[in-house]
């Protein structure tokens, strides 16, 4: 891989990942580590890029299985066992809060954000994909490597699953204001 490619690859697009990681993480010490990862993943496999998928989406992709690989150590650590992490029924619990710049002042999108980690794995891939990457309904499917409707029914499932987590939690807020 040409030192220029990589550079480019990692200007262009390394905000993007990292956020992406971040929102997924909750952490910026275990995001960075996901990064460096990701980026080693990239100039060992650059060269197997065909390029029927744009730039974007390869690289995504590479950090979706990034993650992935991340949160079944986690899950495989804590059970101390060889259990299989079910990734679409299994909640990726990530400890620890959102960096701070990342939690702006609107109420609402800070309630999403600590809901959407409630929400199982695909419906917290779809979203983060979705609504935080601005990725398209094929661009997503393409990452996850599902077909277009599999996105639109689990997007579909984990808006109205945010919605109810959200609205419950401001009834329990409101109720301890009471």
């Amino acid at each position: 891989m040409d030192d220029s490619v990589f550079l480019r690859l990692y200007e262009e697009y390394n905000r993007d990942v990292f956020n992406f990681l971040i929102y997924l993480t909750r952490n910026r010490d275990i995001a960075e580590d996901l990064m460096h990862e990701v980026y080693v993943r990239v100039l060992k496999s650059y060269s197997n890029f065909e390029g029927k998928s744009s730039e974007k989406t390869w690289l995504f992709a590479i950090a979706k299985n990034v993650s992935i690989d991340y949160f079944r150590k986690q899950a495989t650590m804590k059970k101390h066992t060889d259990l299989h992490f079910d990734w679409e029924t299994q909640e990726l619990v990530a400890h620890g809060l959102l960096p701070e710049q990342l939690i702006e002042s609107d109420e609402e999108k800070r309630l999403v954000l600590e809901e959407l980690h409630n929400c199982t794995g695909d419906q917290k891939m779809v979203i983060l994909m979705r609504f935080f990457q601005d990725l398209t309904i094929a661009e997503t499917a393409e990452v996850l490597e599902w077909t277009e409707g599999k996105v639109k029914t689990t997007q579909h499932r984990a808006v109205k699953a945010l919605k109810e987590k959200v609205e419950a939690r401001s009834v329990r807020k409101g109720r301890s204001n009471e």
